[in-house]
């Protein structure tokens, strides 16, 4: 199966529909804005201006269908339904393309869409049109012939669509409702057009993907299954997409959004797993409650249930407890087991329940044609949101149905099949005084209790459809509401008030029908549940999970677990695949406790990211309602690894964590977290005290605005960065890293700050006593392992990089060192496997302690370690120097050493400095990773984990870098321009420079830019050029002596285009200079790129610490005109060689010279215009407003032109 073809069929087949459905809307004078009036009408007739300028007439029918559109377009909007009309007939085609590749077309057996004969582009229904017996009109007969004639065949293919459409409905009203409404105005399509729907579905998906009869490698029918679920995944793509990137902008998601945000094609095996161990336990269970001595793996394997596992060995006081469970199901037929899949999507789960029903069936002696019949009335039900999942449903049970039996569309006892599969509606807009005319030849005791119930409904399923299946619906006296919705008594006549009881009625019918599948109770329920956080939910459905829901209202899926719960019989089955999050998360423990007291875990299979095609680990988890002491589930895992053609290699997996242990044990870990795969050493280790007992936690630090109140650390004036100051250092998270550093965040700690954070509802600050505090810090969500570090006294924290505080000094390194060492890692697995760590995770750590001395030793020299290397990049708040750049006092004592010439050869040379670097990052790196491994020797040790872990740790886990020629060199250049700009200085450590008073006297060795301007042209225009200064710091640092040959190594390192080292300089400078201090700066430039634009005419840096309001004039001035010139007199340069030169080569070397300065002046024409606009305003800069809010200021500029809309110029370089 290509499910790349299918994936774009369905995107392309979406917007095809989409736009031709809107382009058909327009001719009838509906568009998004405006429903237009008719321009002219009369009794029979309308007549209303398109969207193409022209007039239509309508007739009277049409008229009427016109208003129902404009009815439901007014009430839901015009995406909503111009999408349900698209998606409607786009769920059509591929029905009818799956019937006619099965043979299965009514009433005649003909191909619609295409031809059985190859290369046939033309359909069988249209060669065969004057032949099918469709009980044709004389009218539709005459117009068969005339189109055919006249070569009208597009005309024709859609009347007989249409007219095979209207056949459909006799056997598939569920999904081929009547079509003589709106929808068959808005149908545009054509078989001849090769870009149409029809001709993009027959072309590019595979008809073998359509056939029932198609078999995978392993010989199992799959087209049935896999097609209607990769259409219906796929169909939605795009919406799914936009539906994420508006909650990305705290756009919430609409209950016409649900279903694309959450829709998950649940790969077949893991549906066969789920209906084998609930639908089909049942029925094993029933054998054997028959007969005790019945074999589960044997009887399974005699089904073909592949998937299932028989129940775990128990005790002898737990079998007495199941056998009289087992007594319940003693005299179980196939008719009385009920299930149902309450969110189907597709109907994947529906139609595995139709397959093990079937063998069920068909081992007590039923015939499979008559059983068909039977599971459809009397077992499966189902439910969803989505008005087009309930199509695609109903249509696979249909299928599924017609494939056991040749005659299942025409029914049995003159009764046809109608699934009892719904799409939940609301009660919205159902008329609530129709009531009156309902029940009237009822007693009127009878009657009464109806309208009460009646009324009930009718405001239990107000805006239901934001609610879906979680959704309480109490038991009604349901034959009752059917004898009352039945009775409708309007006299005969219709009035004013009676006006629309019929259709009412019609909706009151389906409302009771859907109301009754929600409140029954099941013998089974199983399903993919939809996956969305509590932040994702809109204010009703939010509203509603955390009245009803309250200990699982955390995620939706959550919800549908508890719900799933409830709607299961005694010792029934609730199967429910899900994010494995409710296993682990503290979030959910209530919910978690509430469910391991309550109910049995029969089954849990638990997967890695990936198995379901998803980046997160899942779970399959079936519950059964009872509660057995010390009963056994079965659990087993699932890697990526286990996988091959879509499916585990081999089942179940007895290697991974394969258990069968008691729910019971898992109390005896803090939070019951579901870790059936610990052992009986690990547990006990809980008896000891934990983190809790060493450790604090008293809030956080919220500021419900990081926009206003955060910055980075290099975007503000550092003077103002300290106890007592405006600004404090901020741990936030970040990447993997141990032991130090992440700390690039400041928080405005102002008094102004500090008082909003405790006055705004939203949020939160730290206690005071622990505002000054050691602590240790860690990532809240991580892509990686947890990793932990010093938290400095000189800083706080965000709910994003959480904290604790340790209460002994003396304990501090010992508890970082353990939290730092793989013991940590294997237990905290099993307090949470997610990538969430909450301080609740940490502080269950239980502790141990030993070697107290020697731990903090070691930990001691890996914060030092660790500190180092973070203080080594420049944008550590401590950084000193560059690594490459020796200070001047290490230079002088070089030269008066004994060994002055040989040490200052190597000295001058860069290349020794980085072989320097090299050396101590290598042992830097060897000594972390020896130390962790030591500690996690202690700490192995201690906690007696020896046959459970080694102390090796990986490369990949060492969290301080090693040396990488070319990123330290290009940091070294990064420095260089900060020393050029005063931000630096060799002259002395750290910042010499971020804001404050400026001061001469510490730029002694190399001179700081005077100006605060530094060009940077293709070309040498300026004695200040950035390769000139650049050239002059690398002299100073290194000496005149070996400049050329360290700047060859600066080129060679650099990799950029050119022929000399100079030239190679220059075009790094020019081209990835700037996007290299935008990434290292996280799109917070301090060095702001005046930028003319794409043909390099003119470009010039600044430090953003020192800029003042003339510094965008003296850009234009100083630089910007004088650069024109440059380029001026280059170009008449060029141009007299072009006019005197002999050789051709020449000529075309000036010619390409003239063509690039002629766009190079015209690019800096306009920019001139717009930055003498900026330049007269002499804009001023707030530091602590940060890059973000000032950078602003110089973009957008408006450039008029003249009889053209004005031009908008960035004066500064795009942050991309």
């Amino acid at each position: 199966m290509n499910k790349n073809a299918i994936k774009k069929f369905a995107i392309d087949a979406r917007n095809k529909l989409i736009a031709s459905v809107t382009d058909k809307a327009g001719m009838l004078g509906i568009t998004k804005d405006a429903c237009s009036e008719p321009i002219t009408k009369g009794v029979d007739f309308e007549v209303y201006k398109t969207t193409a300028g022209t007039e239509v007439t309508l007739n009277k029918k049409q008229c009427e269908h016109r208003r129902k559109l404009v009815e439901e377009i007014k009430e839901r909007g015009f995406d909503v339904v111009i999408e349900e009309v698209a998606y409607t007939w786009f769920n059509r085609i591929c029905a009818i393309r799956f019937m006619e590749v099965n043979d299965y077309m009514y009433p005649a057996r003909v191909r619609v869409l295409s031809s059985e004969k190859a290369g046939k582009n033309e359909p069988d229904i249209l060669t065969q049109a004057p032949d099918i017996d469709w009980d044709s009109t004389d009218e539709e007969r005459e117009y068969i012939i005339d189109a055919k004639m006249n070569n009208k065949l597009d005309d024709l293919f859609r009347m007989l669509f249409i007219k095979q459409c209207n056949l459909l409905h006799e056997v598939l009203p569920g999904l081929f409702e009547e079509t003589e409404d709106y929808t068959e105005m808005l149908l545009n399509i054509s078989f001849t057009n090769e870009d149409d729907v029809i001709r993009m579905l027959i072309d590019s998906v595979d008809e073998a993907d359509f056939n029932v009869s198609t078999l995978d490698e392993n010989g199992n029918p799959t087209g049935q299954v896999e097609i209607i679920g990769w259409l219906y995944q796929y169909y939605n793509t795009e919406l799914k997409d936009d539906t994420f990137a508006k909650l990305k902008k705290n756009v919430k998601i609409t209950k016409e959004r649900i279903p694309a945000a959450t829709q998950l094609f649940t790969p077949d095996w893991i549906v066969r797993y789920m209906v084998e161990n609930s639908v089909g336990r049942i029925w094993i269970e029933h054998l054997r409650a028959i007969d005790p001595s019945v074999d589960e793996k044997a009887t399974a394997e005699r089904f073909g249930w592949k998937y299932y596992l028989p129940e775990a060995e128990q005790e002898d006081d737990v079998n007495v407890k199941l056998a009289e469970i087992r007594t319940t199901y003693k005299d179980l037929k196939p008719t009385d087991i009920t299930c149902i899949d309450p969110c189907m999507g597709s109907g994947h789960i529906l139609i595995a329940m139709f397959d093990v029903l079937m063998d069920i069936y068909e081992s007590t002696g039923y015939d499979k044609r008559e059983a068909a019949f039977d599971i459809v009335e009397h077992n499966i039900h189902g439910l969803d949101i989505d008005k087009r999942a309930y199509q695609l449903a109903y249509f696979a049970v249909m299928m599924k149905g017609r494939g056991y039996n040749r005659r299942f569309f025409r029914g049995r006892d003159d009764v046809k099949p109608a699934p009892k599969v719904y799409a939940i509606m609301e009660s919205n807009d159902i008329e609530k005084n129709h009531l009156q005319f309902f029940g009237t030849s009822m007693p009127d005791s009878e009657r009464t209790m109806a309208v009460e119930q009646v009324k009930y409904l009718l405001h239990t399923f107000v805006d239901a459809r934001e609610y879906g299946s979680i959704l309480n619906v109490d038991a009604c006296d349901w034959k009752l509401l059917d004898r009352f919705v039945n009775d409708l008594n309007d006299n005969g006549q219709v009035t004013f008030e009676s006006l629309g009881s019929g259709e009412t009625q019609k909706k009151l019918q389906r409302l009771i029908k859907i109301a009754e599948v929600m409140s029954k109770k099941y013998d089974a329920v199983v399903t993919n549940p939809p996956y969305m956080g509590g932040s994702g939910m809109n204010a009703k459905l939010s509203d509603y999970v955390k009245k009803y829901y309250p200990d699982s209202k955390g995620d939706l899926f959550a919800c549908c677990i508890e719900k799933g719960n409830n709607w299961i019989k005694a010792a029934g089955y609730n199967c429910m695949v899900t994010m494995q999050s409710w296993m682990f998360v503290s979030s959910f423990e209530k919910m978690r406790i509430n469910a391991l007291n309550t109910r049995d875990i029969t089954n849990l299979m638990h997967m890695e990211n990936m198995v379901m095609g998803i980046a997160f680990g899942t779970a399959v988890t079936i519950f059964r309602n009872s509660r057995i002491y010390d009963y056994k589930g079965t659990y087993n895992q699932i890697k990526i690894c286990d996988i091959k053609n879509n499916k585990p290699k081999n089942f179940p997996v007895c290697e991974n964590r394969f258990a069968q242990v008691s729910t019971d044990k898992f109390s005896q870990i803090p939070g019951s977290p579901v870790a059936y795969w610990v052992g009986e050493n690990i547990r006990n280790l809980f008896q000891n005290n934990l983190l809790y007992e060493y450790s604090i936690s008293d809030g956080q630090n919220v500021t419900s605005d990081n926009a206003r109140f955060v910055r980075f650390s290099w975007e503000i004036n550092n003077n103002k960065v300290g106890r007592g100051k405006k600004w404090r250092l901020y741990a936030k998270g970040g990447g993997y890293r141990k032991w130090y550093g992440n700390l690039i965040d400041v928080v405005d700690w102002s008094e102004n700050a500090v008082n909003f954070y405790h006055k705004e509802s939203s949020a939160r600050v730290l206690p005071e006593y622990l505002w000054y505090r050691k602590g240790i810090t860690w990532g809240l969500i991580t892509s990686n392992l947890p990793s932990f570090r010093v938290l400095p006294e000189i800083a706080t924290f965000d709910k994003g990089g959480s904290s604790i505080f340790i209460k002994k000094d003396d304990d501090y390194n010992y508890i970082i060192g353990l939290l730092n060492s793989k013991v940590f890692l294997k237990i905290v697995s099993l307090l949470n496997a997610t990538l969430n760590f909450q301080v609740k995770d940490i502080r269950s750590m239980p502790i141990i302690i030993q070697q107290k001395n020697r731990v903090g030793d070691i930990v001691d020299e890996l914060i030092s370690i660790s500190k180092n290397d973070w203080d080594s990049f420049e944008t550590s708040w401590d950084f000193i120097r560059h690594p490459l750049a020796p200070s001047a006092s290490l230079k002088q004592d070089q030269m008066v050493s004994q060994f002055a010439q040989s040490r200052m050869e190597k000295f001058g040379l860069i290349s020794w400095h980085y072989e320097n670097w090299k050396n101590q990052c290598e042992n830097r790196f060897n000594q972390l990773k020896e130390n962790e491994e030591e500690l996690n020797r202690i700490f192995i040790d201690i906690y007696g984990l020896q046959d459970e872990l080694t102390s090796e740790v990986e490369d990949k886990d060492v969290t301080v870098r090693k040396a990488d020629l070319q990123r330290d060199i290009r940091s070294f250049m990064s420095y260089a321009v900060g020393c050029m700009f005063g931000r630096y200085s060799l002259d002395m450590d750290g910042l010499a420079f971020a804001g404050g008073e400026w001061d001469n006297s510490k730029y002694q060795s190399y001179i700081s830019d005077v100006d605060n301007i530094i060009p940077i042209t293709d070309e040498e225009y300026f004695s200040d050029d950035i390769v000139g200064r650049f050239v002059e710091f690398v002299k100073i640092v290194y000496g005149k002596d070996t400049l050329e040959e360290n700047l060859g190594f600066i080129a060679q390192a650099l990799g950029n285009k050119g022929d000399t080292s100079r030239e190679v300089i220059r075009n790094y400078f020019i081209k990835d200079f700037y996007a290299d201090h935008l990434k290292v700066y996280q799109k917070r430039p301090i060095y702001w790129l005046f930028d003319s634009g794409k043909q390099n005419g003119f470009k010039a840096l600044i430090y953003m610490h020192r800029y003042d309001a003339d510094t965008v004039g003296r850009v234009r001035t100083d630089y910007l005109h004088k650069a024109q010139k440059y380029v001026e007199t280059a170009m008449q340069s060029a141009q007299y060689t072009l006019d005197n030169a002999s050789s051709s080569s020449e000529k075309s070397k000036a010619t390409r010279s003239i063509t690039k300065y002629t766009k190079q002046l015209a690019e800096m024409q306009i920019y001139d215009e717009a930055i003498a606009h900026i330049a007269n305003q002499r804009i001023e800069i707030d530091l602590d407003d940060g890059v973000k809010v000032n950078y602003a200021k110089f973009q957008g500029v408006e450039v008029a032109q003249e009889g053209k809309k004005a031009l908008k110029v960035d004066l500064l370089a795009i942050i991309k």
